[in-house]
């Protein structure tokens, strides 16, 4: 008898798909557009002790905690990785997202240099990073400015922080300037793609041909 394994699924590690850029340059909305379009994606929600924005929802975009909260957690290992941004704490809480690789979901990730730094030094073979560059300063600063959350004083600092920010490109896997909106999506759905077809994160790969020679 003849056995058929074409439709079977080959069992795959997951990914950390790490995206990064400087405040204003996009990646918050590609974050939205990859969850829209890759529904297998799981997000990494973020703690934070910043203060909430008016158009935030806790527990969506951020778990909005306190410092108190955030220390405990980093001092007991919860924390995939953490980084002081702009005076406030950020972190990944590391219990869902080694669950989700572990059973071949991929996970998206929207954090800062700091963070991205950590996670490939910690976990290389799982790291995606990409690096979201804006097309110029000038075009950084009327996103800020078009956002209107953030004061004058604030959007000077987050462009003073953009220029150390971007000289972190280098520590990137990919590196894409986002001067188009559909085209940058397209460049990250075509990345997510070649990287799950990696022979590395496929686990399953082995025993499947084992079965297929022994045929």
């Amino acid at each position: 008898m003849i056995a058929h394994f074409a439709n079977e699924q080959i069992a795959r590690r997951g990914l950390m798909f790490v995206l990064s850029s400087p405040s204003g340059a996009g990646k918050t909305t590609l974050t939205r557009l990859l969850r829209e379009q890759e529904p297998s994606l799981t997000l990494s929600v973020s703690v934070t002790t910043r203060n909430r924005r008016p158009s935030e929802v806790d527990g969506v975009h951020y778990h909005f905690i306190s410092e108190a909260e955030f220390f405990a957690m980093r001092e007991r290992g919860a924390l995939l990785e953490s980084a002081h941004v702009h005076g406030n704490h950020y972190g990944s809480p590391r219990d869902r997202v080694e669950q989700a690789l572990n059973e071949g979901k991929d996970v998206l990730f929207d954090i800062d240099y700091q963070g991205a730094q950590q996670l490939t030094a910690s976990s290389p073979d799982d790291v995606v990073s990409i690096f979201i560059l804006p097309p110029s300063m000038q075009e950084l600063r009327a996103r800020l400015e078009r956002r209107a959350e953030d004061s004058v004083e604030v959007i000077e600092k987050r462009l003073v922080a953009a220029r150390k920010e971007i000289n972190r490109w280098r520590d990137y896997r990919y590196v894409l300037v986002n001067d188009d909106l559909d085209k940058t999506f397209s460049q990250l759905r075509m990345i997510l793609a070649a990287e799950r077809l990696k022979r590395e994160r496929q686990t399953g790969l082995e025993s499947f041909i084992d079965r297929l020679i022994d045929q």
